[in-house]
């Protein structure tokens, strides 16, 4: 947890390593691509605790790659969950034409703190009604916006690293069964050499 919360390798060492670890997984730039930026879109929703679902099922449509959907959830964490959920809220309500609260955070505690678990049970339409009314439709409004917006501007760069990184890679590849036909080229006429010294008179 301590490490997913602030990487003892350090934030640029892991973003290395995610890049690498994603240009290797198998398929095409676009479903690697596309997958992890699913994941990130669906991080923008107020769904907490659905996000990897969600996640597959937009890479599902799109035919993404549902693995990397699933690591581009990693953008929703406990580092920038505050700045997002704030982000989309006060966009949802810009959006709508609604009146924003100050401190939609504290207001959502508030409402939850006035009743226990029992009676959101018993009746959860009335309890949480003006929570989904006030707090979360606006969150899921700007949440689309600001989702949609976050998949474009993941998707392309990541698809150009992504591309860079197979075209290279394909080339060393290719560079490294050149040497290794020289090398057995050589080593081939080195024996026929060898025999032909050796054959006798």
């Amino acid at each position: 947890m301590q490490d997913f919360v602030w990487p003892s390798s350090g934030w640029r060492r892991a973003a290395n390593y995610l890049h690498h670890r994603l240009a290797r997984i198998p398929g095409t730039s676009y479903a690697i691509a596309a997958g992890f930026a699913s994941g990130v879109a669906a991080s923008f929703t107020p769904f907490i605790g659905l996000h990897f679902v969600m996640a597959a099922f937009l890479a599902w449509l799109i035919r993404a790659n549902i693995f990397t959907s699933a690591m581009g959830t990693i953008v929703g964490n406990p580092w920038t969950f505050p700045f997002i959920w704030t982000a989309v809220y006060y966009v949802g309500c810009w959006l709508l034409g609604w009146p924003t609260s100050e401190d939609p955070i504290n207001q959502t505690y508030a409402i939850l703190n006035q009743h226990t678990l029992v009676d959101i049970i018993k009746s959860p339409f009335d309890i949480l009604g003006p929570f989904f009314r006030t707090i979360f439709f606006p969150m899921f409004i700007g949440g689309i916006l600001l989702g949609s917006i976050a998949w474009v501007a993941c998707y392309w760069p990541l698809f150009k690293l992504i591309s860079r990184y197979k075209i290279n890679r394909a080339m060393r590849h290719k560079k490294a069964k050149s040497r290794r036909k020289l090398n057995l080229k050589g080593l081939d006429d080195n024996l026929k050499k060898a025999e032909e010294t050796n054959v006798p008179s």
